[in-house]
């Protein structure tokens, strides 16, 4: 259950998520189910709400064939070369990044 509160109009929202498996009733534990959905957001989080928010991607004009999963290879690079960089905030980064065209070049893993 997710519980959501509009702090403009003050109303509380319920939300019941039933999490659906191809397991057999009784193969995993509550705690493990319980796993499995962090495991899923935590990859939601880390990957999907960045490019969504960070990159804008539902804002993208690019909707036609293979482009939108072409485009989603260089983000989720960018994405990943500052995360292992140590950057918790990828739009920092990004700025950080930008103010100096050298500065991706001097990222873990890109030169020799």
């Amino acid at each position: 259950m997710c519980w959501r509160k509009d702090f403009t109009s003050g109303n509380l929202t319920i939300e019941r998520v039933y999490p659906i498996t191809g397991l057999p009733p009784g193969a995993a534990t509550g705690s493990q189910l319980a796993d499995w959905i962090r495991g899923h957001w935590k990859i939601e989080n880390l990957l999907h709400h960045v490019r969504d928010r960070t990159f804008r991607k539902d804002a993208s004009k690019i909707h036609v064939g293979h482009l939108p999963r072409i485009m989603a290879g260089p983000r989720n690079l960018a994405i990943g070369v500052h995360r292992q960089d140590g950057h918790t905030s990828i739009a920092a980064a990004l700025r950080h990044t930008a103010r100096d065209w050298r500065r991706p070049l001097t990222a873990p893993g890109t030169t020799g």
